[in-house]
């Protein structure tokens, strides 16, 4: 099994719709052995079950990024039950629902600050802090979409913060690769997941990436695990710094896709409706 031997953590389970439960169940399945992390008490309760499922033992430890002693405290833990570990799944994110909807230009700055400080830079920290037990030719991921690198409806704060999250991803690779630590992003396609749900017109983005995307479907969580399995395993091994889009090719379109008619004209293939 490709991921046979190694073992991580992953950050940012909310329940089995979530991005990182794919990526989670992708290195299960491949033999890799895991820590998963809470947020709170609430969502604690909620994760108990997945752990179980991904035999994760008592490997489920709280970790609220926004609290460094928090992130301190996982890496001690980690240490006590696992030793080094060869992988990192970053996949949190969050921008305060002011920030997700109205003008951009109204976004307050007590809200980009959460946002960058939570999507962002929570990257850079955990990387630092768990730094000493990451193995030698350890991966890192972290998890990004569209809407950091073009203009999205409704994504508003949070394209800002995954454009800076891809940056980071890039700076830090090029930092961490004199260790043999690569870092690297997935940048999937909308998927209906908790995140999501703070979004407004969820479901059209969902309907066009159908219609306009070159394989005309939208991906699952499992499509999206498989991926990140791969750049967390050895197969990767020559791979940092790079956004992998897991979008059905929707990232490499130019212009809506168009039907033609029998003279040559041509019209949009769907209008939202």
């Amino acid at each position: 099994m490709v991921m046979k031997g190694k073992k991580g953590v992953i950050l940012g389970i909310a329940n089995k719709k979530s991005i990182a439960y794919g990526i989670a169940k992708a290195c299960q399945e491949q033999g890799a052995q895991m820590a998963i992390t809470f947020l709170s008490e609430r969502f604690e309760k909620k994760l108990a079950p997945i752990a179980q499922e991904l035999e994760c033992g008592t490997r489920l430890y709280p970790c609220d990024v926004s609290k460094p002693e928090e992130i301190v405290a996982l890496r001690e833990s980690l240490k006590e039950d696992m030793g080094e570990i060869d992988f990192i799944v970053h996949s949190i994110a969050f921008a305060p629902k002011e920030g997700l909807s109205g003008r951009f230009v109204d976004t307050p700055k007590s809200a980009f600050n959460v946002a960058m400080e939570i999507s962002v830079f929570s990257l850079v920290e955990v990387a630092k802090e768990l730094k000493p037990i990451l193995s030698k030719n350890a991966s890192i991921l972290t998890l990004s979409y569209y809407g950091g690198v073009k203009y999205v409806p409704n994504y508003n704060l949070m394209g800002v913060a995954k454009a800076a999250l891809e940056m980071t991803v890039k700076y830090l690779a090029e930092d961490l690769g004199k260790d043999g630590i690569r870092v690297n992003a997935i940048s999937a396609g909308p998927i209906k997941t908790l995140a999501a749900a703070g979004i407004g017109d969820f479901s059209f983005l969902l309907k066009w990436n159908v219609h306009h995307s070159p394989l005309k479907q939208n991906v699952t969580i499992d499509q999206v695990g498989n991926s990140g399995m791969y750049l967390l395993s050895d197969l990767s091994s020559g791979v940092t710094g790079e956004i992998h889009y897991v979008d059905s090719g929707y990232n490499i379109m130019g212009l809506p896709a168009v039907d033609f008619d029998e003279k040559g004209k041509a019209s949009i293939a769907w209008n939202g409706e």
